[in-house]
């Protein structure tokens, strides 16, 4: 009995060398073939950038949600033309909006990503703007706009025509999260201007800028040349107002079919032509910038008078503002 279980403890170790010793044999393998094979990295997941990519009106929902985007996208449309037809007398529409639309800055109904695209906005808003000095909500936003670049009147709070606007901007938004980076936004700024030559500004307008908007700014219509100055645009309060703005604008869209072609300088010039023509005042600009950051580049009334006089400093005008 004795003999007996030594030989099997003899067997079962005898097991056990072999079973390391093909353990051993099968780690050297796979060492050997690690370093025979080229190192390779684990894959690592690539997150899609936001695309500019708005739904079509032809997608738009059935039903009152859908009826709010079509009216939504009539009024950033063809803003002037709507809200005046429905206005109680001609007086009222007048008073109500300017000739322009928001097409006029925001082409394609503010779904052209290259010419002030507003796809992606409704997830921008809320948002600090130094202007106002405060948080911002989309329709506060909008009313900025019926004041400034449209001359004319808030939409009350509870005006189903606001709540229609938000609604398609929401519409042409779909998809995009909040706090996304939007490459197409800020497009339209020349932060360091050269110091512009108004008389080479008139020049080039009439060389190039009156088949659309008229020898004297008037426009050809709110979507296919905008009247640029006079009764009936926009005022000095809008932030196309501003040298930088407009020259950036003109710069990156004009003229249509040959943008980027204007230097730096051509854009200068035009900006300060355009924006030293007569236009309706904001009457609070000295509310605007409350928490200081005033930018200097403000064509105001003053600026106008000062460059029909030649008195204009323009390196005052150009000067970064202080923060």
């Amino acid at each position: 009995m004795k003999r007996t279980t030594t030989l099997t403890l003899g067997f079962i170790v005898v097991v056990c060398l072999v079973v390391i010793a093909l353990m051993a044999n099968q780690l050297r393998s796979n060492k050997d073939q690690a370093a025979e094979s080229p190192e390779t990295e684990a894959p690592t997941e690539k997150v899609a950038g936001i695309q500019h990519n708005p739904p079509s009106m032809e997608d738009v929902p059935d039903g009152p949600e859908g009826e709010a985007i079509k009216r939504g996208h009539l009024l950033f449309d063809d803003t002037s033309n709507v809200l005046r037809s429905e206005a109680a007398s001609v007086e009222d529409g007048i008073a109500r909006v300017n000739e322009l639309s928001c097409t006029s800055c925001h082409a394609g109904a503010g779904t052209d990503e290259g010419v002030s695209s507003m796809v992606g906005m409704s997830a921008v808003y809320p948002m600090y703007i130094g202007r106002s000095g405060q948080m911002v909500t989309l329709e506060e936003r909008i009313n900025g706009c019926m004041v400034r670049s449209m001359d004319g009147q808030k939409f009350a709070a509870d005006d189903e025509d606001l709540d229609a606007m938000v609604a398609y901007l929401t519409y042409i938004s779909e998809g995009i999260p909040v706090g996304a980076e939007l490459e197409w936004r800020h497009q339209n700024t020349i932060d360091d201007l050269p110091t512009p030559d108004v008389d080479n500004g008139e020049k080039l307008y009439q060389q190039s800028c009156i088949a659309c908007h008229g020898e004297s700014g008037e426009g050809t219509g709110s979507n296919t040349g905008p009247k640029l100055w006079g009764d009936g645009s926009f005022n000095d309060g809008a932030g196309i107002a501003r040298m930088t703005k407009m020259a950036g604008y003109v710069q990156k869209n004009m003229p249509v079919s040959q943008e980027n072609t204007l230097s730096d300088q051509e854009a200068s010039d035009l900006a300060a032509y355009i924006l030293s023509q007569d236009r309706p005042e904001w009457g609070n600009h000295d509310k605007d910038w409350p928490d200081g950051g005033r930018p200097n580049d403000i064509m105001t009334k003053e600026r106008r008078d000062q460059v029909k006089d030649g008195t204009i400093n323009w390196d005052e005008v150009l000067a970064k503002p202080e923060k």
